[in-house]
């Protein structure tokens, strides 16, 4: 849940790229941090597992506006995609606001994808959020590589929530900012829903 700083009249809202091991999640937020202005982001903070890193950065978009006088800063974080990290997975959804799904398109990784997204569910289930009522993004990533799913069966497979969901190449930048425009999107206006 989001959290308001007063001192600095900014809300602080947090968006987790959740997804399976070696699918694009740091990608897209190594991506974002390049891309965004120095003056509006913090610092990128990595958690270094054995096999995959943990991002974090914040930044405060220029272009979102405010809510009630506020402005509005994402936290931007990376789950560790291996099932061994369950511990981690749950401690970095707490508090969670918006979640992107970050699915690898290559035909070989569909199982993965579906793992993943099980466990997502019962991850936000055991911190108390119902995956139908959290602001939820999917992203096809690794559109650009053989052998990939089609969009359509990865929509049949793995949309069940009717989520908005986006093409990308994570490694080109393709589709990142859409995704977090979206995701953002989504954040603010349940954000705004609750304020009244």
């Amino acid at each position: 849940m989001s959290f308001v700083n007063y001192n600095t009249k900014e809300i602080n809202c947090k968006i987790v790229y959740y997804g399976p091991g070696l699918g694009g999640k740091t990608t897209n937020i190594q991506h974002i941090y390049m891309r965004t202005s120095g003056d509006t982001k913090g610092k990128i903070i990595s958690l270094n597992t054995e096999n995959e890193r943990t991002l974090f950065f914040d930044f405060l978009p220029l272009d979102l506006g405010k809510i009630r006088g506020f402005n509005t800063r994402f936290h931007l974080y990376t789950v560790p995609g291996q099932v061994f990290y369950q511990a981690s997975r749950k401690l970095i959804l707490r508090g969670v606001d918006g979640i992107i799904f970050v699915a690898d398109s290559q035909l070989v990784k569909m199982e993965s994808n579906q793992e993943s997204l099980e466990s997502l569910s019962h991850n936000l289930l055991e911190e108390g959020y119902d995956i139908d009522n959290i602001p939820l993004v999917m992203q096809w990533n690794k559109r650009d590589l053989p052998n990939i799913t089609s969009i359509d069966d990865m929509e049949k497979q793995l949309n069940r929530y009717q989520a908005p969901s986006f093409e990308a190449c994570a490694t080109k930048g393709d589709g990142v900012f859409e995704t977090l425009k979206m995701s953002s999107k989504l954040v603010l206006m349940n954000l705004k829903g609750g304020a009244s």
